[in-house]
């Protein structure tokens, strides 16, 4: 591990909350994907950029093995600390990938799941993931398909935007802000990525009641995107949820629905 940092109580509780909530309730599932997707072999060198508290990278270590290696790569100190604190003996570093602290063709596969709707310059994050892949090697980059393949969230933001107004609306809308096959082929051809493979992949997110869903929305997520709400608007907003999310409640509390993906791969030719 190389990246060290002064992280407060406060970040590492989010991020611990990151991993307990999100991470098992609805990106695990798709951290295998990412590697067949990358077609990460044995004794490989992998980046994982975005890697939040590290799902993905996890997946990749016990992919490449002893005798390859894993690096991580997260601008939000707190997922980094959880992140080391699960897995120390992959290599977590501290940056963004639109300026990789890395030489070219670096590594033999670059993955990055649902982070490039969050970059402020998408275009030359996909650069940076091109230029630190050696000849051959290959890029998987997840997104979250448009917000209305995916239902729970969509009736989500329309709840949110009743109920706290449109900055709170958006901050829920904007992981689904590429979910446009024809967007997603131009970002990458802008980059210079030549032919990309596009594949739409269903998944299933399974949360244990209503109230644990919408309190990570409002308490953990929407905070991260800048948005704070008052204690009377998040009651309001878990009391309504209960009546507005009920039918994806299935077994008795838990609530479970599908949830759709784009996976963009690509060999550096």
């Amino acid at each position: 591990m190389s990246w060290k940092a002064s992280v407060s109580q406060a970040q590492v509780d989010a991020g611990n909350a990151y991993e307990n909530l999100f991470v098992s309730s609805l990106f695990r599932e798709w951290a295998p994907r990412m590697v067949e997707a990358a077609d990460i072999q044995p004794g490989q060198r992998v980046l994982d950029v975005a890697c939040g508290t590290g799902v993905v990278a996890r997946e990749a270590a016990l992919r490449v093995g002893a005798k390859g290696s894993v690096t991580g790569l997260d601008a939000n100190s707190g997922m980094l600390a959880v992140a080391v604190s699960i897995a120390p003996t992959v290599e977590w570093r501290h940056g963004i990938a639109e300026s990789l602290p890395f030489d070219d063709a670096s590594f033999d596969a670059v993955v990055c799941q649902f982070g490039l709707m969050f970059f402020n310059n998408k275009v030359r994050a996909v650069r940076e993931m091109l230029r630190v892949l050696n000849q051959r090697g290959r890029l998987a980059v997840a997104v979250w398909d448009s917000l209305e393949r995916i239902p729970l969230y969509a009736d989500a933001v329309a709840l949110l935007d009743r109920l706290a107004g449109q900055e709170a609306a958006d901050a829920l809308r904007a992981p689904f802000i590429l979910g446009d096959r024809k967007r997603l082929e131009m970002l990458f051809e802008e980059a210079g990525a030549g032919s990309v493979a596009i594949d739409t992949q269903r998944g299933t997110a399974r949360f244990p009641d209503i109230r644990t869903l919408m309190e990570a929305e409002v308490r953990g997520w929407l905070p991260i995107m800048g948005v704070t709400l008052t204690e009377d608007q998040i009651s309001l907003i878990l009391q309504e949820a209960e009546t507005a999310l009920r039918p994806y409640v299935k077994n008795g509390e838990k609530v479970t629905f599908e949830t759709s993906a784009l996976i963009a791969s690509v060999t550096k030719s």
